[in-house]
């Protein structure tokens, strides 16, 4: 793998993870109205998740449903372009959007990835599940070794 390659050339990255409680699936713009109605009632308690340590995600404004699209748009296309990988997190019930999961590279030397992840306020006991099936998920099924979790 190149210094430039997130990941190998060769490697087929996961497109789910499935736990009883959540399941996992890359984030995209069919995702919009609800990715958006679970961040904006969020925005508080996603700024005390570990992982968000500077305060400016969420944004304090209000996101428009255009502008939610576009970002969305961005983290689809940074998917298949192999850049950086970003899953919503569903209510398996429901399909109902209640967490995200980034997975991008990492500014710093001594460590691949930079992982991050949050869940709604209304879902707060599946922040721990979270961050510890992502955890699991990262040694099993993908390529990095020195993720930065962010404290957890």
């Amino acid at each position: 793998m190149s210094s430039e390659q997130f990941v190998p050339e060769d490697f087929e990255p996961p497109r789910a993870l499935e736990i009883e409680r959540f399941r996992l699936e890359p984030l995209g713009p069919e995702h919009n109205e609800s990715d958006l109605a679970a961040w904006s009632s969020s925005i508080e308690h996603i700024r005390a998740t570990k992982g968000y340590p500077d305060g400016s995600w969420p944004p304090a404004g209000v996101m428009s449903p255009e502008q939610n699209l576009a970002d969305l748009t961005r983290h689809a296309a940074d998917f298949e372009a192999r850049r950086g990988f970003t899953f919503t997190v569903l209510d398996p019930g429901s399909d109902e959007v209640i967490g995200c999961v980034y997975l991008y590279p990492s500014s710093a030397r001594e460590h691949d990835v930079e992982v991050q992840s949050w869940v709604t306020a209304g879902r707060a006991e599946l922040d721990g599940p979270l961050a510890d099936a992502v955890a699991a998920w990262l040694v099993d099924e993908w390529p990095w070794e020195r993720p930065d979790r962010h404290g957890r």
